[in-house]
Order: structure tokens, then sequence, then C-alpha cells
């Protein structure tokens, strides 16, 4: 294992759609052991209301913890359970589904750019069948420093090295040790972060080029990066990148729509519970 992480990968997000007709760009992991413990990235991106006003109505989830993160742009979020959060620019919310939860999330902004993401989480099989929690947190509560040499780090969820100091976001009750950071930096600005050497890592360039160990990741791509205790950022341009560390689950996983489980027979039950009315008592 060497000291500095490197590019092993990028993959490329593709433009699809979800809710009721949102556009997005998507990078999804489920069968990518390195991907661990994320699932999957959603970018929500327009100037255009008509691309995500019909927003995300009544859906269900179970396995899994949903975090997003609003860096332009007003979502509300509500769930079966009574919980209503409204996500203003800058904040984020996080959801842990367990055995099941029914929510939406839908746009409180008549006009204007969105600009967001939400972030897939696999929760481990001894958490998948716990009752769901909720939390929001505002804008001022994520935690920020900006610097001339390292421009400005947002932390959202866990804790993380940053130019040799621990920084620790307000998000700190996922079911395993992760970390979710936004960099914004201007061209020619770098990071150094200091990671847990066995915990899995990647990086979104959401705008901008930023380079790993000399290799280049641009708009639009995610790079999967190998082992180590250090993570060197170097923007190329005026750069937005989102830094995703954690501790990978080892455990099979089962994918259906909303639903990620560990067997096929856990996807039915949750099938079956879902169309049963189950999830509205939990």
């Amino acid at each position: 294992m060497t000291a500095y992480r490197n590019v092993q990968h990028i993959i490329p997000s593709h433009a699809t759609s979800d809710g009721d007709g949102v556009k997005i760009r998507r990078v999804h992991g489920f069968d990518n052991q390195a991907f661990s413990p994320f699932l999957m990235i959603d970018e929500l991106r327009s100037d255009d209301k008509k691309d995500y006003v019909g927003g995300f109505p009544p859906h269900p989830h179970r396995g899994i913890e949903t975090l997003t993160y609003m860096r332009q742009g007003h979502f509300q979020h509500r769930d079966h359970m009574g919980n209503v959060g409204e996500l203003r620019s800058g904040g984020a919310q996080w959801m842990a589904a367990g055995q099941g939860v029914i929510h939406s999330e839908m746009p409180i902004m008549e006009e204007g750019a969105l600009h967001g993401f939400q972030i897939w989480i696999n929760q481990p099989a001894k958490n998948k069948m716990i009752p769901a929690q909720y939390h929001d947190f505002q804008p001022e509560t994520i935690t920020q420093s900006t610097t001339d040499k390292s421009g400005t780090v947002r932390v959202i969820a866990g804790d993380i090295g940053i130019d040799g100091a621990k920084t620790k976001g307000p998000l700190q009750t996922t079911g395993v040790p992760l970390s979710v950071t936004d960099w914004q930096a201007d061209k020619g600005q770098g990071i150094q972060l200091q990671l847990e050497p066995n915990h899995n890592a990647m990086v979104y360039v959401y705008s901008g080029q930023a380079s790993v160990e000399g290799k280049t990741v641009s708009q639009g791509e995610l790079a999967l990066l190998s082992k180590g205790k250090l993570l060197s950022l170097t923007a190329h341009s005026d750069s937005g990148i989102l830094i995703f560390v954690g501790e990978p689950i080892n455990e099979p996983v089962v994918h259906y729509g909303p639903f990620v489980m560990n067997t096929k027979e856990e996807i039915q039950q949750a099938i079956d519970d879902y169309n049963a009315g189950l999830f509205e008592t939990y």
C-alpha cells in the first residue's frame, strides 16, 4: 500500500430521470465493492424549473440511508413518521430507512437554479430492519473553513483530516464510519486529506477539473481511488468536488428499485410488506 491514493478507475455519470420526471445525472455502484458503503450518487442540476418541478412524490425505502445535500435551491421533506423538513441552499438532510419509510421530497421554489445531490448509503444487515430515523442540518450547522491555500471545505458527515487537522461534520449517526466533504477551489489551489488507510475513497467532480496524483478527473466523472493514508487533490480550474470516504460493508447487495437488502428473499419480503401497507405502521 502506497502512502498517497491514486485513481484506479473513472466512472462517467449518465443522464436519467427519477421521481416525477426530475432530470438527474447518476453514478451507481451497487455491484462494486470499491464503492461501498456508498451505493449511488444522483446530481440534480438545472436552471429550468420544468426539469425539477415534479419532485419526488411519496415513495418507499428499506435497507438504505439517504443523504441529500443542496448547494442551491429549496426542497421539502415529508415522511410517514410525521417529519417535515425544509432543505435550504447549503443544507443537508439524512434519513435511515431501516425496516421501512415512505417519504417525499418536493421543490418549494417556483423558479431559479437548482443544484444538489442525493447519496444512497448502504445499511449493514444488522441495521436493515431497525426503525427509520430522520435528521436535517441547516446551512449554518455545516462545518466550513476557507483558506487561501486550500479554498473552501464543507464537511457534511463524519470526520476527516484536512491539512493535518481533524474536522468533524454535523452528521455523526450513520451505520458505518464514513465522511462526505464538499471542496470548492480556485485554479491552482490544493488540499491534502488524511484518511483511514483501509477505507474506500472516491471523488466526484461536479464542476471544473482536478487531479489526483497526476490523473485528471473532469466534471461529471467519479474516480475510485486506491487504498492509502493520504489523498492529495489539485484544482486545474475553478472546481467543485465531493469527497466520499467510508468503511466498506462486506456483505451481499441485492437491489430492486427503492429496496436494498442482502438476499432476493428479503427483497420479496420488502415488496410484500409495502403492498400490505405495513410500512405505514412502522
